[in-house]
């Protein structure tokens, strides 16, 4: 590291040339050589992630508009506040790290506060807000080494493992492969030509996944959609692809409808907590995760720039609302940049300025049918379920309410049910083991808004 960095002084001689002096700006800012990088290195790294990451700007906006958001509305949201809070990682944070609406936030968004509790889409994003101002003054304070220590790691893994089943079977019921039985309440749907064809992409898109292919997800999108073009025409019943045109303005309709103050209700705190935590956690341990897998670390050993990296995060969660989506969160893709060789915020940049082009293509990617989509949700999901080892599930008191959080999200539809029944079962098993002194203050309120959301909301 040292060798290199001491060789790169002889780069200004060469002003005489556009392509050296921009590299050396570059350099300068973000210290590419001193990280054991290149430009041509950090520019491959960007791409890599966004073709791991790109499936979101389809994803998001088909889960948001079953809350009542205008697919193209929310497309344009997530496109704006992907370029913005990716350019700010880079800039400010100056990490390799992608941010954008992420899932998980955007089903908890669209499955249980909308189509769950009945609040409005409008409302649902004041709850984003307040969610993004909480996690601001958490990540300006420092105090995520408190939280931490009180909520123990089986449960923030269970939750990571709970919302990636639950994203699954919102795949597996939008494409129409489980449906409702009054016999066994959910069953195989039957062998119709949108089923056969949500099977064919789903395979085709594992198929690539195991096969590394950069961008499997996105690619599994444009083929289920190429698939699913004749049906209603050559074959099935209902037209499910239709060409709406190539490109238009983006459609801001859904810009400042968030409502701000008619969020700030108490049943609505468990909600905004939920959002809190589960943002909070996903933030810090993806930051965690890429800085032992490329060696991002500070000289104390913690992830490079952390705090500047999470208060990113926050203020990402709190523009999101306004332009209209759901909180934006840091992408594990990342990791696919860092595995490339990206190592400073120059990656993010990159990024962000080839999510920017999207911006006016929503027609063409309103093309994208939800049995399209279906398969790469069920994909997310099996990459969510990968902290399932790390859970000791020997140990009873730390397994069992990791276990209820894990198998009552997607059984009860409802990410925060399954929140609440681990954290008080976790307390309630502490309590009557007689290892009172095992629970936190922070894990205590967490209980408690447990139950007030209980009772409030059910």
């Amino acid at each position: 590291m040292e060798q290199t960095s001491t060789a790169r002084p002889e780069a200004p001689r060469h002003t005489t040339t556009g392509s050296a002096t921009g590299e050396s700006w570059l350099d300068t800012y973000f210290g590419v050589s001193r990280r054991g990088s290149s430009l041509r290195t950090e520019i491959l790294a960007g791409i890599a992630t966004f073709l791991a990451s790109m499936y979101i700007i389809v994803v998001n906006p088909a889960i948001l508009s079953d809350a009542g958001i205008p697919f193209s509305a929310a497309l344009s949201a997530t496109v704006l506040i992907s370029f913005m809070s990716s350019l700010a990682m880079g800039l400010y944070a100056r990490n390799p790290i992608l941010v954008a609406p992420g899932m998980g936030m955007n089903a908890l968004f669209t499955y249980t506060l909308v189509l769950g509790a009945g609040l409005s889409w409008e409302v649902a994003l004041g709850c984003v807000f307040w969610s993004g101002v909480l996690f601001a003054l958490l990540a300006m304070f420092n105090v995520r080494k408190a939280i931490i220590e009180a909520i123990p790691a089986s449960l923030r893994y269970a939750i990571t493992c709970g919302i990636g089943l639950f994203i699954t079977f919102i795949g597996f019921k939008n494409a129409g492969f489980i449906v409702s039985s009054e016999a066994t309440l959910v069953s195989l749907g039957s062998l119709e030509p949108s089923l056969i064809t949500f099977f064919i992409g789903m395979m085709a898109t594992a198929i690539m996944v195991i096969l590394r292919f950069n961008g499997a997800l996105i690619l599994g999108i444009a083929l289920t959609t190429l698939l699913a073009a004749p049906m209603g025409r050559l074959w099935g019943e209902e037209v499910v692809v239709q060409w709406s045109g190539l490109a238009a303005w983006p459609d801001f309709s859904a810009v400042m409808k968030v409502d701000i103050w008619g969020a700030l209700k108490v049943a609505y705190l468990p909600f905004i907590f939920v959002m809190l935590f589960t943002n909070f956690f996903d933030a810090l341990s993806c930051f965690m995760a890429l800085s032992e897998s490329a060696n991002l670390k500070d000289k104390d050993g913690n992830p490079r720039n952390l705090k500047r990296s999470m208060t990113v995060d926050a203020f990402a969660s709190m523009v999101a609302a306004p332009l209209g989506t759901s909180a934006a969160q840091t992408f594990i893709e990342s990791g696919a940049g860092v595995a490339q060789g990206g190592r400073t915020g120059l990656v993010a940049v990159v990024i962000a300025l080839l999510f920017l082009p999207f911006l006016f293509l929503s027609p063409l990617l309103s093309l994208v049918p939800s049995i399209a989509t279906a398969p790469a949700l069920v994909l997310v999901g099996l990459f969510m379920l990968a902290p399932i080892t790390k859970i000791d599930w020997t140990r009873y008191d730390q397994a069992f309410p990791a276990f209820l959080a894990i198998i009552l999200m997607p059984l009860t539809y409802s990410i925060t049910l399954g929140i609440a029944f681990g954290f008080l079962s976790f307390v309630l098993i502490k309590v009557f083991t007689g290892r009172i002194e095992e629970i936190k203050p922070a894990m205590w309120a967490s209980a408690a808004l447990s139950v007030v959301m209980l009772v409030t909301t059910h």
